[in-house]
């Protein structure tokens, strides 16, 4: 009976997806993550958590502006900032799950961790994994962040533009 009503639930609940990261450029990795879930989902909301204790390389408004540019025809991407727990973000948002991008095994230890504790924080809210595509499995915003400081063209790891 309770599979029942969770399948009825799950078919007439929006399913809204939370997307955090510093996003700190906004990669083609991202992109790509973000490019196979919007099919999984009705909305997808791009959130860029804010770190006091984290230096940030891009202003919030610039990351912001990057991304809803991006995405400016998809009305299922939002784009909003939080300081709080991504849990209780997707509360706050009344999202059911959270998106993660997996480039290799260590992403996927750190990931599962975070998933494990965010189930035990909220056992309604799921972590979905999806695996970055293989050509990008190089990219990171970290090193993206480094060839900017070097002057290198990057290209071909940002899409759009990034002034």
């Amino acid at each position: 009976m309770q599979y029942i009503l969770n399948m009825f639930v799950m078919e007439h609940t929006k399913r809204v997806a939370v997307f955090p990261g510093s996003f700190d450029p906004f990669t083609i990795g991202h992109k790509a993550i973000l490019d196979m879930a919007l099919p999984l989902f009705d909305t997808v909301i791009v959130a860029i958590g804010i770190n006091s204790e984290k230096r940030d390389f891009f202003p919030i408004e610039k990351r912001i502006s990057h991304i809803k540019e991006i995405y400016a025809n998809n009305s299922k991407v939002e784009v909003e900032t939080y300081t709080s727990l991504t849990i209780e973000f997707c509360k706050q948002k009344q999202a059911m799950f959270i998106l993660r991008g997996l480039r290799n095994t260590t992403d996927f230890q750190f990931e599962k961790s975070i998933a494990q504790m965010n189930r035990q924080l909220s056992p309604h809210i799921e972590t979905v994994f999806l695996v970055t595509p293989p050509e990008y499995g190089h990219v990171s915003s970290t090193i993206v962040r480094e060839l900017i400081r070097y002057g290198a063209d990057i290209s071909n790891y940002i899409p759009g533009k990034i002034e």
